[in-house]
């Protein structure tokens, strides 16, 4: 057991150097952010909704419903920090003002 400490040691330095070299993520505009993580908000809000029926000619054809769940609003986050958290990632700033005065969000 000894000498899987020692090899562990000798290798750190190395992983280390790696870890080192690893590229920076890309940051974008904290207003263009903002934009892109509304979107993760409203996810986080409310699943999200989708019917559709076909009729032509002949009548009734077919249709669908689709209900899609963020992991967010399973896990039950709340949308502003969703927000705070995406555009702080995306830009490395914090939002210019908070999710509840970001055009496009409306409180139902």
């Amino acid at each position: 057991m000894a000498g899987r400490g020692a090899l562990g040691l000798r290798l750190a330095p190395a992983l280390l150097g790696l870890a080192a070299c690893a590229p920076a993520p890309v940051q974008i505009p904290v207003a263009e952010a903002e934009r892109v993580c509304m979107v993760q908000a409203l996810d986080a809000r409310a699943p999200r909704t989708q019917v559709g029926i076909g009729v032509g000619s002949h009548g009734y054809r077919g249709g669908f419903v689709s209900v899609d769940l963020s992991s967010d609003q399973i896990l039950g986050r709340d949308p502003s920090q969703v927000f705070d958290q995406c555009v702080q990632r995306r830009s490395g700033q914090k939002p210019t003002r908070p999710l509840y005065e970001q055009p496009g969000w409306r409180v139902h």
